[in-house]
């Protein structure tokens, strides 16, 4: 979900320098031939074939109550489109929202977060709601860095289709589950005139989550319980309240291999390396609440022996720290922006 300015000041207070200690989930997309037909169910055999992804999950981990409704997902792509069909086990469906980028989270909606090239920069959001009404929009850099969305920018090309098990808006009876399907071009995911489209072995940093609403029953119409917040399950745990940190999301890897067949998860290459630089990067940020600067030394963040060299340069507020490996440079700065460079 996108965040208003005063929650988003909350957040930066209580959570901006909380070291991230979960390990993120992972995920491995096959390759179709064929493009699929978006109508919001899965009964191709290429469906039946894909994974699901784990259960959803609080937001803030194992550490909250689990989720009292099973999500899951799973996810496929070809040449043109990364395809994700979701599963939302529902006894009430309902919605309200049907103009395309109203604020979605109002109702109970699922939500894809994309990150293409791990930056944590220029990323996406798309939230579709039980009445398949749309908000995408593109972040230049997280709230946390003072970036803003952009609204007006959409997704070019998305299909999305939804399935309600049930009835939509009726609580007379009692429903199953609602399910939705979306086909996302990857050229349309493309940030300052760049695009990035997978290849075999490619990584992109994801994650999806769930906002699930209390409600009540007012005659035949559902409404929300006033005062009351919602529950945000996810399907990789940032272990904050708060989906804008795409260093906490998960690992989806593409692979070439067709549904069916056996491939196995290997981390990038990058991925240790990075995990410590986003270590550097939390403890700097809660050392300077601390202290009123960054720490211009390793020692003074209290981070141990470790098998990567890393440069630490720092003002009072500034600092980059920087890891080399073989041909390969990786950088972060105090806004949370990661370069990689080859």
């Amino acid at each position: 979900m996108i965040l208003l300015p005063f929650a988003l000041r909350a957040q930066q207070e209580n959570e901006h320098s909380r070291v991230f200690t979960d390990t993120p989930r992972h995920y491995v997309c096959h390759h179709i031939a064929s493009p699929m037909e978006i109508d919001g169910k899965d009964g191709e055999e290429v469906w039946n074939k894909a994974l699901w992804t784990d259960d959803f999950i609080d937001i803030e981990g194992h550490r909250k109550p689990a989720p009292f409704h099973r999500t899951r997902a799973k996810m496929l792509w070809d040449e043109n489109y990364l395809y994700v069909f979701a599963e939302l086990e529902e006894p009430h469906v309902w919605g309200t929202l049907r103009q395309r980028d109203t604020i979605i989270y109002a109702d109970n909606d699922f939500e894809m977060f994309l990150d293409p090239d791990g930056n944590a920069y220029e990323y996406f959001e798309i939230e579709v709601n039980a009445l398949n009404t749309v908000m995408d929009l593109l972040m230049p850099r997280t709230y946390r860095a003072g970036g803003r969305a952009i609204l007006n920018w959409d997704v070019r090309g998305l299909q999305t289709a939804v399935h309600i098990k049930g009835t939509l808006n009726d609580p007379r009876d009692k429903d199953t589950r609602w399910t939705l399907e979306m086909a996302i071009p990857f050229r349309a995911l493309a940030a300052y005139h760049t695009r990035i489209v997978p290849q075999d072995g490619s990584t992109w940093r994801v994650n999806f989550s769930r906002v699930q609403w209390q409600h009540e029953v007012e005659g035949n119409t559902y409404r929300k319980r006033k005062a009351t917040p919602e529950y945000n399950w996810v399907w990789s745990p940032q272990g904050i309240v708060d989906m804008h940190a795409p260093e906490r999301w998960g690992f989806l890897q593409f692979t070439k291999k067709s549904p069916g067949e056996k491939v196995l998860y290997e981390a990038p290459a990058w991925a240790e390396a990075e995990a410590l630089l986003w270590e550097i990067y939390y403890r700097q940020h809660r050392f300077r609440r601390e202290n009123g600067k960054f720490a211009s030394a390793l020692r003074d963040l209290k981070l141990g022996d470790g098998k990567f060299d890393v440069n630490l340069e720092a003002t009072s507020r500034q600092f980059s720290a920087i890891i080399r490996q073989g041909r390969r440079t990786i950088i972060i700065d105090q806004e949370g922006k990661l370069n990689r460079y080859e």
